[in-house]
């Protein structure tokens, strides 16, 4: 084992390069990589009773969020703590959809609210106004998970390279440390993941914000009135599930010498 602190610097490089290069293998993976830390454990048998375990402790810290929400605040401190809390509650989704980890809450948050607002199902319909979207959010969307799945993928990596060393020093207790370092980078890195889930989770709502309706124009249905919009993304959501159309007429617009005109050709 190293004993100068060069030597230990370069071990500590190692790693780092190390775990960046599993992290590369990992990619094929990346699916499956990131619903684990998202913690989908209630198909197993050997973790479905921790998922149970930290589900209740989720949902005991999401009750603190809420009491400091619908607490009154005292001073400008008390006024700043509601705000934070209202903020991180914000981030959270519904008590009965509680995850056990802070990346599946971060990224179920989104799932569960960002088309749901309109009447849309997220899940369903994400795909299909992922490919919608403008350019600029398009690389925005990109950017983010990319990050994200950087982070999950470093995370994994350290956890794996502390694994090894641990099995590797199990009978030199001086150099434990190191092992202590990797938990310490594999925190870091799961940190750096849930900060970005919760910046895709946002996206994901501007995207819905911004985009829904050329979703409809995608699919050729008229814009609907303020009062019909919800009745109508509810029945587009339904069909994406695999239900008969909506009772919704097609508006095929298309542009013809410079006018408007209908899909049959006459002008608007």
């Amino acid at each position: 084992m190293p004993e100068r602190p060069e030597e230990v610097l370069g071990l500590v490089a190692g790693i780092v390069l190390g775990a960046a290069l599993l992290g590369l293998l990992l990619r094929p993976f990346q699916v499956r990589a990131v619903r684990v830390l998202e913690g989908y454990w209630d198909r197993w048998p050997l973790t479905a009773p921790l998922a149970g375990i930290l589900v209740r402790m989720q949902r005991r810290r999401r009750r603190v969020l809420r009491a400091r929400v619908d607490a009154t605040p005292r001073g400008d401190s008390g006024r700043r703590v509601q705000a934070d809390a209202y903020r991180r509650l914000a981030a959270w989704p519904p008590p009965e959809a509680l995850l056990p980890t802070a990346l599946g809450n971060a990224l179920r948050a989104g799932e569960l609210s960002a088309g749901e607002r309109y009447g849309l199902t997220t899940l369903s319909s994400w795909p299909r106004i992922y490919l919608q979207v403008s350019d600029r959010m398009a690389a925005v969307l990109s950017s983010t998970r990319d990050a994200l799945d950087s982070a999950v993928n470093l995370c994994w990596s350290f956890l794996a390279l502390t694994g090894a060393g641990a099995t590797a020093m199990y009978d030199e207790p001086s150099h434990w440390w190191l092992c202590g370092a990797g938990l310490v980078l594999v925190a870091v890195a799961y940190k750096g993941a849930v900060t970005a889930a919760q910046a895709y989770a946002g996206l994901m709502h501007a995207a819905y914000d911004l985009h829904r309706f050329d979703l409809l124009e995608a699919l050729h249905y008229p814009l609907p009135t303020r009062e019909d919009e919800e009745d109508v993304f509810a029945g587009i959501s339904a069909l994406f599930a695999g239900a008969e159309r909506p009772d919704i007429p097609y508006s095929h617009q298309v542009e013809r010498d410079g006018d408007a005109r209908d899909g049959d050709g006459e002008p608007l």
